[in-house]
């Protein structure tokens, strides 16, 4: 037993005994920080009736790094809930009603807290094994105090040390605390400082083959990326365009002779660089881009020229002030032929910094966010680079201008050529989930803290209380750990892609796990913004840079509503595909029958059953999303199809179906994360883990059936009673997780010092 801070310690001095609540309170599941420690003890000693002799007790108690045993923990826990019984007397007098209107704390409120943990269910019932091995859903977990330590190490495996190691350092270096409201010339420089600080401790160079200084795993740089995007998101996008885009380009376009030349000063960033391959008249459209790259076959070099304004390069970070050398992607022309989109590496900037003659750069100035990035518009009037500064790993040309590829067809050379890059849109799924955590952290935090409205007998309650509430925070919360785990299995995927079919569908996962992600980005960080209400819109709590920032996240590596047709195109392709001996279109037919019959076991509508037993079931789940997405497909392929057949060309067919494939897309996505989750909750490293997560997994997939119920309706698969069933189960879901809220954020394992001035840990104005 603890026993300086044993439960005997307050119990043998009456005035202390309504203090036992609060105790117990700081340290419990959701326990607070140290800033909320501190305001309970300033709250307490100032108590009138509390002496000196008890004050020294609860200090005690409330000491940060200290933590009471499990052992004392458990009898305080005891204690309290045996004052909390129906038929215990009111430990009354003025000294609860003191407490109440200092900390609103109410019967029912711990009565929320500490029942569930007894081991009843929502309806009190003893816990049950369910299929997997876990109590049945709706059961509160028990024993998972202090286990936020536990979940943060697990969600971040298997990179927890590397992780934690650049946490310290964004907590503790200078350059890596960049203040805001920075002039944005100071700024761009304190991110360039704050860059040259991670290039020092090596982190530019992990993804590079062991001979150049690297892991030749390119896993490591994305979990230093993602969790750079726990902080200052400039430093984040100054990292990524540094070491991602154009060291990637090097590493994964070049040959050995620019490994050699390039890669070392590249990831030290003795060499800034940029990645030059938007053209301000083609955004996405990367095949058609207007920039040229002609042979000059005398002076064995490439010509390199910007038709016209349009096709300047725009938007490309480290352009405006810091980039020495651009991966410049043009038309490749040889002897007046053209070979398609090719990468050159073009120097745009002598060492002093002045621009090289034929170079034209512009600043793009200042921006809605992100403002420590120095992006600038590039154009090249007939700048010359040797021939050896064609990135040739799938295209040469030889001194004579003859044209060579192992890939014959310039189609599939030009998506190979992209496909190698594919790193840089799982980086940003991964990248804006961090940006949710972000935001839902300090949401979670004070709207747990924050009180107002309660009963009429004027007592007020946590907002986190507020259904409402709930509703927009805990299905984000869900969201964010699913495609958490979505986005952890497409890295583990990505470091071993090699044969040709699993990297078309590491693409298809990639750009869908982007875009999906991004949005719910968006989503999370506003909603978190307005669960804070006018704390939250405080510069200090990150939470408005943090939107401004992240809306770029929709954009970068391709415009999401692109990224999902290229999904739908990807499954659409698939599928031909495997079932060719149908014939091209063969397989609508074959994809419904296959549907219906696997659902039709387990739909509520067919089994006329919408309790919660099934609601939660997760081969319902699995059957209802898997049925979803191929009823999608075989939909739009009948479209698609009927309309070619009529004489429609496919261009006008896809643009008439944007909307359908875009459905068809999220769907496939929400499956790949439904899937994702499920497999790890058999990898939780304790059973009370276990239970929360599968409470967050079930939200998770039943807000995403509630979200598309139209389309269930639609298609037949459930009626009105169990749409109505699943809207209801979402609403206790809600409340389940809330009581696992502090938990699940902790897990996140984002220190106070790199949230910044979370609005959790502030009282609101």
């Amino acid at each position: 037993m603890d026993r300086k801070r044993s439960p005997d310690t307050i119990l043998s001095a009456p005035a202390l005994r309504p203090l036992l609540p609060l105790l117990w309170l700081a340290w419990d599941g959701e326990g607070c920080s140290e800033i909320e420690r501190e305001e309970l003890r300033g709250g307490i000693v100032s108590i009138p009736w509390l002496d000196a002799g008890a004050g020294a007790v609860v200090e005690q108690w409330l000491t940060e790094g200290d933590p009471p045993s499990p052992e004392a923990m458990a009898a305080l826990r005891a204690d309290v809930l045996e004052g909390l019984r129906e038929d215990a007397p009111d430990a009354a007098g003025d000294e609860v009603a003191e407490l109440e209107r200092r900390f609103g704390l109410r019967r029912d409120d711990l009565r929320r807290r500490l029942v569930p943990r007894e081991g009843g269910g929502a309806d009190g019932g003893a816990g049950r094994p369910g299929k997997e091995g876990a109590q049945v859903p709706g059961q509160a977990a028990e024993g998972i105090h202090g286990e936020g330590e536990t979940l943060h190490r697990f969600m971040d495996a298997p990179f927890h040390d590397l992780r934690h190691e650049v946490l310290d350092l964004m907590a503790t270096d200078p350059a890596l605390r960049i203040p805001m409201g920075l002039p944005m010339d100071e700024y761009r420089e304190r991110v360039l400082e704050a860059i040259r600080v991670l290039a020092a401790r090596g982190y530019g160079r992990l993804s590079h083959p062991e001979e150049y200084g690297g892991t030749g795993d390119p896993r490591p740089t994305v979990a230093v990326f993602e969790t750079l995007a726990h902080g200052d998101l400039s430093v984040l996008v100054k990292f990524g365009v540094q070491f991602g885009l154009f060291g990637g380009s090097i590493l994964q376009l070049g040959t050995r002779r620019h490994h050699e030349a390039y890669l070392r000063d590249a990831g030290s960033l003795e060499l800034p660089g940029c990645y030059a391959m938007t053209e301000r008249g083609h955004g996405s459209n990367v095949r058609d881009l207007e920039t040229t790259a002609r042979f000059d076959p005398k002076t064995d070099e490439f010509v390199i020229r910007t038709p016209h304004p349009e096709a300047r390069k725009e938007w490309i970070g480290n352009a405006a002030r810091h980039g020495r050398v651009a991966t410049v992607f043009a038309q490749l022309e040889t002897d007046g032929q053209a070979h398609g989109v090719h990468a050159f590496l073009v120097p745009i900037r002598d060492e002093g910094g002045q621009p090289l003659p034929g170079v034209s750069i512009e600043d793009n100035g200042p921006k809605v966010g992100l403002n420590g990035i120095d992006n600038g518009l590039l154009s090249f009037e007939d700048v010359r680079v040797p021939r050896e500064n064609l990135l040739d790993r799938f295209a040469s040309v030889d001194s004579d201008g003859s044209y060579s590829s192992p890939i014959p067809s310039e189609g599939r050379r030009f998506f190979t050529m992209l496909s190698t890059l594919v790193g840089g849109r799982i980086s940003v799924a991964a990248a804006a989930l961090s940006a949710s955590r972000v935001a839902l952290t300090v949401a979670v935090r004070y709207a747990g803290r924050r009180r107002q409205f309660g009963p009429d007998d004027g007592r007020e309650v946590p907002i986190l209380d507020y259904t409402l509430t709930q509703r927009a925070l805990m299905p984000r919360l869900a969201a964010t750990y699913a495609l958490g785990f979505a986005v952890r299995s497409l890295v583990d995927g990505y470091s071993g892609v090699e044969d040709e079919e699993a990297r078309r569908v590491l693409e298809v996962r990639a750009a869908g796990l982007k875009a999906y992600a991004s949005e719910h980005a968006l989503e999370a960080i506003q909603a978190s913004r307005e669960a804070c209400g006018g704390r939250g819109y405080a510069a200090e709590n990150r939470l408005g840079s943090l939107r401004s920032d992240a809306d770029i996240f929709t954009t970068f590596e391709g415009a999401n509503p692109v990224l999902y047709q290229l999904v739908a195109r990807g499954l659409l392709t698939r599928y031909r595909q495997e079932l060719g001996d149908l014939g091209p279109w063969g397989l609508v037919r074959h994809l419904a029958d296959r549907a219906g019959a696997r659902v039709v076991e387990f739909n509520p509508l067919q089994t006329r059953r919408g309790g919660d037993e099934h609601l939660r079931d997760p081969e319902v789940h699995e059957a209802l999303l898997a049925y979803r997405e191929e009823r999608l497909l075989g939909s739009v392929a009948r479209r698609l199809r009927g309309r070619i057949n009529e004489g429609m060309h496919p261009f006008e067919a896809m643009n008439e179906c944007q909307d359908h494939l875009v459905h068809l897309a999220r769907a496939h996505v929400e499956g790949l994360a439904a899937q994702a989750f499920r497999a790890s909750l058999h990898r939780a490293p304790t059973p009370g883990l276990a239970e929360v997560l599968r409470t967050v997994y079930d939200l998770f997939v039943l807000t995403r059936i509630e979200a598309d119920r139209a389309w269930f309706l639609e298609a037949n698969v459930m009626e009105a009673p169990q749409s109505r069933a699943v809207r209801t189960l979402v609403n206790r879901l809600c409340g389940e997780v809330r009581d696992h809220a502090g938990l699940l954020v902790d897990g996140f394992g984002i220190p106070d010092e790199v949230l910044a001035a979370p609005a959790g840990l502030k009282e609101a104005g």
